[in-house]
Formats: C-alpha cells, sequence, structure tokens
C-alpha cells in the first residue's frame, strides 16, 4: 500500500483529475465529497478510487470523519485540499449567507483538515499538503469578493503553516489555478468565456491534468526542498 492521500471535493473536476493522477503514481487515495451521492458513485466505478462523504466546512465532522480514514487506509500523508465553492455576486448585493459560505468552505476547511492530519504528520517526520488557491485570489475578480478573499487567504495559510512545521519533514505548499477546462467555467456564457480565454496568452483553458500534474510533482519525495511556495498555473494569465 502506498502512501495515503486524501483529497478534498475530490470527485469532479480538478479533484478528479488529482486523485487519478496520484493512483496511478501509487499512492493510496481516498476522495471527499459534500453532498451528490451519485455523482461520487459514478466516480468510485469509473476510478476503483473509494469515497468519504463529510462536510469539510464543519470542524467537528472532518475530525471524525478523517479519524475514521486513518483507521481504515493508515493515517493520511497527503492532503490535497481542493475543495471549494463559488456564490457570485457584487458586495452591494452580497448577502451574509454567501460570504460566509464560501469562506467556511474554501478557507476555513483548510484549518479543519491540516487540524486533522497535522499532529500525525509531525510525530511521522513526514508529510505533504497541497492548498488550492486561485488566479482570482492573487489579481481579484469583480463580483467575487468572497471568493477571492477565501483564495488569498489560503495562500497566506500556507506560508505560515510551512513555517511552523519545515523542521518536521511536512512540505505545505499552494496551487493557484487559472480558468480551467470544468463543469464550473462550462457554466460562463459562451460570450464571456471568449472574452476570457483571449485573456490567457496561451491561448486555451487550462485542462485538470495541468493541475494534477504539478500537484503530483509537489507531492513527491523529490520535492521535499519546496515549501510555502505558490505556483501559478494560469497560462500566463496573471504573473504574479
Amino acid at each position: 500500500m502506498g502512501r495515503v492521500a486524501l483529497v478534498t471535493g475530490g470527485t469532479r473536476g480538478i479533484g478528479e483529475a488529482i486523485c487519478t493522477t496520484l493512483k496511478n503514481k501509487g499512492y493510496t487515495v481516498i476522495a471527499n465529497y459534500a453532498g451528490n451521492d451519485d455523482a461520487a458513485a459514478a466516480f468510485s466505478e469509473r476510478t476503483g478510487i473509494p469515497t468519504e462523504k463529510f462536510d469539510v466546512s464543519d470542524f467537528g465532522l472532518v475530525q471524525s470523519a478523517i479519524a475514521k480514514i486513518n483507521e481504515n487506509y493508515g493515517p493520511v500523508d497527503i492532503l490535497i485540499n481542493n475543495a471549494g465553492i463559488t456564490r457570485d455576486g457584487t458586495m452591494h448585493r452580497m448577502s451574509f449567507e454567501n460570504w460566509d459560505a464560501v469562506i467556511q468552505t474554501n478557507l476555513a476547511s483548510c484549518f479543519n483538515t491540516s487540524k486533522a492530519v497535522i499532529e500525525s504528520m509531525r510525530e511521522r517526520n513526514f508529510g505533504r499538503i497541497i492548498n488550492v488557491g486561485s488566479v482570482n485570489g492573487q489579481a481579484g475578480q469583480y463580483g467575487q469578493v468572497n471568493y477571492a478573499a477565501a483564495k488569498s487567504g489560503i495562500h497566506g495559510f500556507t506560508k505560515a503553516l510551512a513555517l511552523e512545521n519545515a523542521a518536521k519533514g511536512i512540505t505545505v505548499n499552494a496551487i493557484a489555478p487559472g480558468y480551467v477546462d470544468t463543469d464550473m467555467v462550462r457554466a460562463v456564457p459562451e460570450d464571456v468565456l471568449v472574452k476570457i480565454i483571449k485573456t490567457i496568452p496561451v491561448g486555451r483553458l487550462g485542462r485538470p491534468e495541468d493541475i494534477a500534474n504539478s500537484v503530483a510533482f509537489l507531492v513527491d519525495d523529490e520535492s521535499s526542498f519546496i515549501t510555502g511556495s505558490t505556483l501559478s498555473i494560469n497560462g500566463g494569465q496573471h504573473m504574479y
């Protein structure tokens, strides 16, 4: 059995690509999901990767769920904080509920999951934590004060956690994807999507595999000297 990797939001889009890439490299992968049982079942049938259903924004649920994963599969060696949602709207029209939902799911979840694995990683002097930020957390985006704040917060969280645990063999890094060809991006109106692609120097949307391959690089044993970094994967759209 290879090292154990937990991928939150792992059953669709970028998460699925990360899961399958890590599995193909010999890791024991568990995919978390929040609510779509049919999609999770289809994912497991398609990939052979087990799933665990829990809400990453709920601290207590996360602690108990990861304790169960540790018992069933072994301690989590690799944590990929990929789960995220959008609730877009300009500030003057945004409800507190839509602000809070995005902050809790996208940012607070990184604390919840990391808290559940960090002591075990420190005891074993090994760990890999990858937090998925966003180009919109680096550059900002109209109508996304909640999402941009959460993703920007991930980048600061990553640096601080990396500093705290570097001496314990634990690396903590972030990746900041640009616009990637997923269901979320495909839902953007076609005329808007055309305009977005025109702002990407390489002339296309990213592929989920572009993100997954970078994750595989950062969690590898040979990447142990990389920590506290944010890897921007956006086709040159924003150079930060």
